[in-house]
């Protein structure tokens, strides 16, 4: 008798306060008999420390351990392509599992298919399991929540944006935007604090760090050190307010 293949199933687990964890995929983070997770080396995760306290001792933890996360590689290395075999070999380690018959939890900040790793896996596994997603208030949510800001008003829309791109590429996106979230800050903090100034927009601009997190912190644009910032942080640029 062939055993019935487990499910693939990406939870999120929300941006960082435990308590914005769904009751969904607080459920099936308790049925799935394995846990599997990503996380840099040498550090449990802040995926991890949202649902430790829910873990059961019979189920199986699985740590997906970065071989990098954001440090320089020596040619002929590149970062795409190591990560890249990276999660080559994660699918297959989570595949062994669900062709035993286990259900894979696989948790994920904020929203699994939002910037969420989860999504490179279920690009690997989709097609042979069967596979749940379960949404999560993702990060951008969250930063909203505490800076106390409305994202969009009535007809406008909102702009997601990666501190990563180039910074005339940044600039043009901005620039028609009606409200625009900023993400991957870290190291491109000082580039996108200067294009939000060439456009007028850094006093409409709002920044905070781990947003949801027991160690949040929100720092007026301006006073910002940007080697300091962090992966987890984030800038809002609200949409213009309307008197309805």
């Amino acid at each position: 008798m062939m055993t019935q293949p487990g499910r693939l199933i990406g939870l999120g687990v929300g941006p960082g306060d435990p308590e914005l964890i769904t009751v969904k995929a607080l459920r099936l983070l308790r049925e799935s008999p394995v846990v599997a997770y990503f996380v840099a080396k040498g550090k449990k995760g802040n995926a991890f420390g949202i649902i430790e306290a829910h873990l059961q001792a019979e189920q199986t933890q699985m740590p997906l351990v970065y071989p990098v996360t954001t440090e320089v590689l020596p040619e002929p290395l590149s970062y795409e392509q190591v990560i890249s075999d990276f999660y080559d070999q994660a699918a297959v380690e989570v595949a062994v599992h669900l062709d035993a018959g286990r259900d894979v939890a696989v948790i994920c900040e904020g929203d699994p298919f939002f910037y969420g790793s989860y999504m490179y896996l279920h690009d690997r596994l989709a097609q042979r399991f069967e596979a749940q997603v379960v949404p999560g208030v993702c990060s951008m949510l969250g930063g909203a929540s505490v800076l106390g800001v409305p994202l969009v008003y009535r007809n406008q829309s909102l702009s997601v944006l990666s501190g990563v791109l180039p910074h005339d590429e940044l600039k043009s996106r901005l620039a028609v935007a009606d409200a625009a979230v900023i993400m991957k800050l870290g190291r491109n903090f000082h580039k996108v604090r200067e294009v939000l100034g060439e456009l007028g927009l850094a006093e409409r601009a709002l920044y905070v760090e781990r947003a949801t997190m027991s160690n949040q912190k929100i720092v007026p644009l301006n006073e910002v050190e940007p080697m300091s910032s962090p992966y987890f942080s984030l800038i809002i640029v609200p949409g213009e307010r309307w008197q309805g």
